[in-house]
C-alpha cells in the first residue's frame, strides 16, 4: 500500500472507499450492542495539538503509561510492545487493566522478572495489570506474568481472568531461552500471585494469537497466527472441568483443530453468506508440539483446513467469531482477501463468512487488514487496522458504514518518511464509557472517555 496515499488520508481524515460486505448485523446478535446507532460516527477527526491522538470533537484521552516510564509498584520501567488487553470491574468504580507486551528477543524494555511471577528468566514478554479510580487516575501498575514471550493477543474468562498467549513456537535453547515457549497463562488481574507463571499446556503449544470462550459450557476456541506456510489452524479446547473458576484450566483438557470438509484453505471462500454445515473437528495428535508443529502434524488423508492471519477472536449471542486478517496468494494463501470475519455456531456447527473487508475501488484507500475487534457502546465495532501508513481505529455501525475514531500521531519514521505504531487492545469499561487503546510503538495506553452514547 501506498504511505503516501495513507499519508493524505490520515490529514484529510478521509474514509471513504472501505468497503464491507455480508451480514454486518450478525456480529452483533444477543449483545447490548445491537441497539445500533442514529448515524454513523461523531464527527471528523481534530487534530491533537500534542501529537499523541487525533480524536472527534467532545473525545478526550487521558495517557495511563507509556513505556519507560517507572511503574508505580517499583518493580521497574513499563515494558515495550503494548498490545492485547482487557479491562474488569472491580470495587468502588474501580477498573483493572490487563496488558500484554508483544517482547520477542530484541524488546528494548523487558517485562522485569519478578519472583513467583516468571516462568522463564530469558523471557522478555508478559502481562502488566493497572487499576484505575472511576476517573481514570492510575492507582497502581505492576507486572502480572514475566518470563513469557511475545504476548500478542489472548481473552478474558467468564470468571474474571486473562488468558494471555504466547505467539511462538520457541523450544527451550533457542534464542537463549531455558523452557518451551508457545503456551496460554492464565493472570488474575486483581491478585497475580493467585494464578503464577503456569503454562495451559493441554491448550496446545503454537502460535496462539487470541481465545474465546463459550460462557455456557468452558469451551474455549483458540486463534493461530502462524507466519507462513502452512498457515494456522482453529482450535477449540474441551476442559474436563467444563463449569470453569479460577484455576479450572490447569485441570486439562482435549485440543481439537476444525477440518471444514473440501476446504483445505479458508481464503479461497469468497463470497459473504457462504456457509458449512458439517464441519469437523479432529484431535490433535500432539498438542505440545514435541517434535513437530500442529499445522505441520498427520490429520489423516481428508487433511485440515488452514488459514493466514488467524488473528482476533470473541464470542457474541451463541455463536464465536474469529478474522482473517489478510491473504495473499505471493505468500502461499489459496486466494487473496483484505479482511474476512468468520462465525461459528456450535449448536448447528455451522462455519460461515459473515463479513469481508477491504476497498471499493481503489486499493490504495484504507480498509484492509483488520486486527484487533471489540464491540462498540453504541452498536457495532471498533477495529484496529493493522497496515502500513496512518493508523487508525475504526469504527463500523451494524449497518456496515465506516467512520474514524481515532488516529496515531506519534511519528516513529523521519520528518520525510513518517510512520506510525499500530493500535492494539481495544476494549471497554464495564460503564462503556471509556475505551482503552494502546498503541504499540511507542508503548502508549491511552482511555479515551466522551459521548459515546449519543
Amino acid at each position: 500500500m501506498s504511505a503516501t496515499r495513507r499519508q493524505v488520508l490520515a490529514r484529510t481524515g478521509a474514509v471513504a472507499g472501505i468497503a464491507f460486505t455480508g451480514s454486518l448485523t450478525e456480529l452483533f446478535a444477543g449483545t447490548a450492542a445491537a441497539k445500533g446507532m442514529g448515524r454513523a460516527g461523531y464527527g471528523p477527526l481534530v487534530p491533537d495539538p500534542k501529537g499523541l491522538l487525533d480524536l472527534p470533537k467532545g473525545f478526550r484521552y487521558r495517557v495511563l503509561s507509556r513505556e519507560g516510564d517507572r511503574m508505580l509498584s517499583g518493580e521497574g520501567e513499563v515494558p515495550s510492545n503494548h498490545d492485547g488487553m482487557a479491562a474488569f470491574g472491580g470495587r468502588r468504580g474501580q477498573v483493572h487493566l490487563v496488558r500484554n507486551h508483544e517482547n520477542r528477543t530484541d524488546a528494548e524494555i523487558r517485562v522485569p522478572a519478578v519472583r513467583g511471577l516468571t516462568y522463564d528468566p530469558e523471557g522478555l514478554g508478559g502481562c502488566t495489570a493497572l487499576t484505575l479510580d472511576s476517573a481514570n487516575r492510575v492507582l497502581g501498575e505492576r507486572v502480572a506474568i514475566a518470563g513469557t514471550s511475545t504476548n500478542c493477543a489472548g481473552g478474558p474468562t467468564p470468571w474474571g481472568t486473562w488468558l494471555t498467549c504466547e505467539e511462538t513456537e520457541d523450544k527451550a535453547g533457542t534464542n537463549g531461552y531455558t523452557k518451551d515457549h508457545g503456551f496460554i497463562f492464565e493472570v488474575d488481574p486483581t491478585n497475580p500471585h493467585r494464578t503464577g507463571a503456569v503454562p495451559l499446556k493441554a491448550m496446545g503449544r503454537f502460535q496462539h494469537e487470541a481465545v474465546a470462550i463459550d460462557p455456557r459450557n468452558g469451551v474455549v476456541y483458540e486463534t493461530e497466527d502462524a507466519f507462513e506456510r502452512p498457515f494456522g489452524l482453529f482450535y477449540r479446547f474441551l476442559p474436563v472441568k467444563p463449569r470453569g473458576g479460577l484455576g479450572s484450566l490447569r485441570a486439562g483438557g482435549s485440543l481439537q483443530a476444525m477440518r471444514v470438509p473440501g476446504v483445505p484453505d479458508l481464503s479461497a471462500i469468497q463470497e459473504t453468506g457462504a456457509a458449512f454445515d458439517r464441519v469437523e473437528w479432529v484431535d490433535v495428535p500432539d498438542p505440545l508440539a514435541a517434535e513437530t508443529p500442529i499445522r505441520f502434524q498427520d490429520f489423516g488423508p481428508k487433511g485440515i483446513t488452514h488459514a493466514q492471519k488467524l488473528e482476533g477472536c470473541y464470542w457474541g449471542g451463541s455463536s464465536v467469531y474469529f478474522v482473517s486478517s489478510f491473504a495473499r496468494s505471493n505468500e502461499g494463501s489459496a486466494a487473496d482477501h483484505y479482511g474476512q470475519i468468520w462465525r461459528y455456531d456450535p449448536a448447528r456447527r455451522r462455519l460461515t463468512l459473515v463479513v469481508v473487508f477491504g476497498p471499493d475501488t481503489d486499493v490504495q484507500l484504507p480498509g484492509e487488514e483488520p486486527d484487533n475487534i471489540c464491540l462498540a457502546p453504541s452498536g457495532g465495532l471498533m477495529v484496529a487496522e493493522d497496515g502500513e501508513g496512518a493508523q487508525h481505529v475504526f469504527g463500523v455501525t451494524t449497518r456496515g458504514e465506516v467512520y474514524p475514531m481515532a488516529r496515531g500521531r506519534q511519528n516513529i519514521g523521519t520528518p520525510e518518511e513518517p510512520a506510525w505504531g499500530e493500535f492494539a487492545g481495544i476494549c471497554f469499561s464495564p460503564d462503556y464509557d471509556t475505551m482503552f487503546v494502546n498503541c504499540y510503538t511507542p508503548g502508549t495506553t491511552f482511555a479515551v472517555t466522551g459521548p459515546w452514547h449519543r
